[in-house]
């Protein structure tokens, strides 16, 4: 089982932007009642796509600098980034399948 990773303002250029793999970061927050609906999905992609993409959450609240660099006004908001680059995101509530399209778009590139 693979829990997503907790990413930080510390740890982004690491986790995400130096990956080998495409990466998957959940931008949420604690009082996002949304973002507590996504969890589970989010949760459920880490286990199915382990080994293939990397999955994290950020917490907004607590790593603002990042948040903003990436230019997040609304959440939860998922973004896809591969080799380094954003390359898909996804804002709101969606079903799995649209989340697992998009990566599966990613991995197929």
């Amino acid at each position: 089982m693979s829990d997503p990773v907790e990413i930080t303002d510390e740890n982004f250029q690491q986790e995400v932007l130096n990956s080998e793999t495409p990466v998957l970061v959940d931008f949420w927050a604690d009082w996002c009642q949304p973002c507590k609906m996504i969890a589970p999905v989010v949760e459920q992609i880490a286990e199915e796509y382990d080994g293939k993409v990397k999955i994290g959450k950020l917490d907004v609240d607590s790593n603002q600098q990042t948040s903003q660099a990436m230019g997040i006004r609304g959440i939860p908001a998922l973004i896809i980034f591969n080799n380094g680059k954003p390359v898909d995101q996804i804002i709101g509530v969606v079903p799995k399948s649209i989340i697992q399209k998009k990566i599966d778009e990613v991995l197929a590139s």
